[in-house]
């Protein structure tokens, strides 16, 4: 029955990306990042939807004749840039036999990721493109949240499998960085049985990930809660809701949960935290041999022989600073870092442009709560392997979005164009059936 229900919708999705190519943005991030296929038994498992959405995507986008400008910005640049260079760097990867499948994955990412910020081009795009990203892993945060509850927190919370968040560390990393979008989407909401479930949402969120059991995550979410404390408006309001969720993680979690945070302290006494070190340090030599670093994939078994410290004590890179360091060299990595600074660079922008203007509020809050999401990302991602993963890349495409629609339109004498608020000129009153009430509820 899921399986059927999964083709139903994605094929039926189909004739109306045709219509409307921002519509296969949102299936295919949606597919991308809750991997909903994964939640199947038969064919539907295997399928691979996510090239299918993205072939029917880009030929929308090519027979479209809506404007499909792409924005030429700091991020957007230095994303090219980035691409180039790890083309470049899988060329003389020192695993050439494993090193084009990861390209061949991110390549994907970044491909629609351009898409993205080419068709997103009105306010409707942008706020159903955060409604996508942020339930796609808040359902697997309300689901975890109750799981954590009801198991007393005994056991921790994992992704689907043979998903991107299959593994514990990686699911908790997703749940942080995406808290502050299912926050900002809880207060943009009017409808109050809405406003309380995103409350509900936001609340076991924080609980799955700390019921991952992931100290990364722990750090992260540490420095993301300050941020969105930072960040809010009322912050009061924020303030109590942080305390709230940290009380419940004091009650919930078991002594075992503690333990295994205690050893952030005691990193020297612990096997995993050391082989951790031993990666890291695998990373710098690997750079400081290879000018190009090793390629997508260096950290294996065969290259810790020749590379690590201790050869015998393999890990993956566990931080996605060392992982982009060893897979693409310094460059590489001073690329990954000014893309990081550039995309904050951008909410910083857009934030300064909405001011105090009421009609803007809605976007400068965006912006800041995503510039949040970056932080949590960062952050947690210092201790994980997730350099590649799609939610970070998503975080980028909603400011590029952003700023496109609020500061770079331009006319075909190259004048920029004003931006003008969305206004609804059908009186709600007069709206009638389920559409007309999504409508209301969520844009």
């Amino acid at each position: 029955m899921r399986d059927l229900i999964i083709f139903a919708i994605i094929f039926g999705s189909i004739p109306f990306i045709f219509k409307r190519p921002a519509l296969g943005v949102l299936v295919f991030t949606w597919i991308s990042l809750m991997n909903p296929h994964r939640l199947t038994y038969g064919a539907a498992y295997d399928f691979p939807f996510v090239a299918l959405i993205a072939v029917v995507t880009l030929a929308a986008v090519v027979i479209s004749k809506q404007p499909k400008p792409f924005p030429r910005t700091p991020v957007t640049i230095m994303l090219l840039i980035f691409a180039t260079w790890v083309t470049l760097t899988s060329f003389f990867a020192l695993e050439p036999v494993v090193v084009w499948f990861e390209w061949n994955r991110f390549m994907k990412t970044l491909f629609m990721i351009f898409l993205s910020v080419m068709v997103l081009n009105t306010e409707r795009d942008i706020k159903q493109y955060v409604w996508v990203v942020a339930m796609s892993l808040g359902i697997y945060g309300l689901k975890g949240g109750l799981f954590v509850l009801a198991s007393g927190g005994s056991y921790k919370v994992y992704g689907p499998a043979g998903s991107y968040i299959e593994e514990n560390n990686a699911m908790a990393l997703a749940l942080v960085a995406t808290l502050p979008l299912i926050w900002y989407l809880r207060n943009q909401v009017k409808n109050k049985l809405i406003n309380l479930f995103m409350t509900a949402v936001t609340i076991f969120t924080a609980i799955a990930a700390v019921g991952s059991y992931s100290r990364g995550a722990l750090v992260g979410g540490a420095a993301m809660l300050v941020f969105l404390w930072l960040k809010s408006k009322n912050k009061l309001t924020t303030g109590v809701a942080v305390i709230t969720m940290v009380a419940l993680v004091a009650l919930i979690m078991p002594s075992a949960w503690f333990d295994r945070m205690h050893t952030i302290d005691d990193y020297k006494q612990d096997d995993s935290a050391m082989g951790r070190i031993n990666a890291w340090q695998f990373a710098i030599n690997v750079a400081t041999h290879n000018v190009l670093g090793g390629g997508f994939n260096v950290f294996s078994p065969r290259m810790f022989a020749i590379y690590a410290p201790d050869p015998l004590n393999y890990h993956v890179a566990h931080s996605i600073f060392f992982e982009v360091l060893g897979d693409h060299g310094v460059i590489g990595l001073a690329m990954f870092v000014t893309l990081m600074v550039c995309t904050w660079r951008t909410g910083s922008r857009i934030i300064k442009f909405c001011g105090d203007v009421p009609e803007l509020k809605w976007a400068s809050e965006l912006s800041q709560m995503t510039q949040v999401c970056v932080i949590g990302f960062a952050v947690s991602g210092a201790f994980l392997s997730l350099a590649y993963f799609d939610l970070y890349y998503d975080f980028i495409a909603i400011l590029v979005a952003l700023e496109k629609l609020l500061l770079l339109r331009r006319d075909k004498t190259g004048k920029r164009i004003p931006y003008v608020p969305a206004v609804d000129v059908i009186d709600p009153r007069r709206r009638k059936g389920f559409a007309a009430a999504f409508r209301r509820i969520f844009l």
